[in-house]
């Protein structure tokens, strides 16, 4: 994604085109634009969240933690995400639009293209270090330019351990080198501007998942066959 993708986002009119279905919150399309420039999004409004006793309102706030925390890594997860304080329906996050074969997800990844395993693998760590709620079949998108993406990060970054996710096919595998290299220096540190999205308390524990993989060298293992997303897909 590029520089002038992401300062649309930022600086662009937004334009309601209409409301994605089947969310449990709501989500919109809309065409950001500035000029004769223009991109498609994804609109989250907090007005849009349905209530939940174990996040408190301000979702869109970790969708943008967890396009911050992919771009500290240097993974590009996540399409580019901004808040919007100006958006049609109020505060809300705006996330770069993926233009992708809807028919393709993880599952299918899995099953029919294993170059794209390693990116899999990353993105379940990743889910890990998050502490990902909700990492569905379908929030996994393979881009035409061929990009395998995360989307739809706002159930991440609890305190407590609840992770649930479809990608248990790595379970137990060591994690790669680099990798390990990469989420490091989160054991010690959490970037501010991602870390004032989030309260004390998350924080501290996404420095200890980190220190917790980093012990350990390997991707978690499920033995309660329990931490699974509903739908799957």
């Amino acid at each position: 994604m590029s520089e002038r993708e992401l300062t649309l986002l930022v600086e662009g009119r937004i334009e309601l085109l209409g409301r994605i279905p089947r969310g449990s919150n709501a989500a919109f399309l809309v065409e950001v634009s500035c000029g004769a420039d223009s991109v498609y999004a994804v609109y989250k409004p907090e007005t849009g969240e349905r209530p939940l006793i174990d996040f408190e309102p301000g979702l869109y706030r970790r969708e943008r933690a967890a396009y911050l925390l992919s771009e500290y890594l240097g993974w590009g997860i996540v399409p580019p995400t901004v808040i919007r304080e100006d958006s049609p329906m109020g505060v809300g996050s705006l996330q770069l639009f993926v233009e992708c074969d809807f028919g393709e997800h993880y599952f299918t990844l899995y099953a029919d293209s294993p170059e794209t395993h390693h990116r899999l693998l990353q993105i379940a760590l990743f889910d890990c270090v998050a502490n990902n709620t909700d990492r569905k079949s379908g929030h996994v998108l393979r881009g035409h330019d061929g990009t395998v993406w995360g989307i739809d990060h706002g159930l991440c970054f609890s305190a407590g351990f609840k992770l649930r996710t479809v990608i248990w096919d790595f379970a137990g595998v060591p994690i790669p080198g680099a990798l390990l290299e990469g989420i490091a220096p989160l054991a010690e540190a959490v970037p501010g501007d991602m870390a004032e999205l989030l309260d004390v308390a998350e924080v501290t524990a996404l420095r200890r998942r980190v220190r917790r993989l980093l012990h350990q060298g390997v991707l978690p293992v499920d033995r309660t066959g329990m931490r699974y997303p509903w739908p799957l897909v």
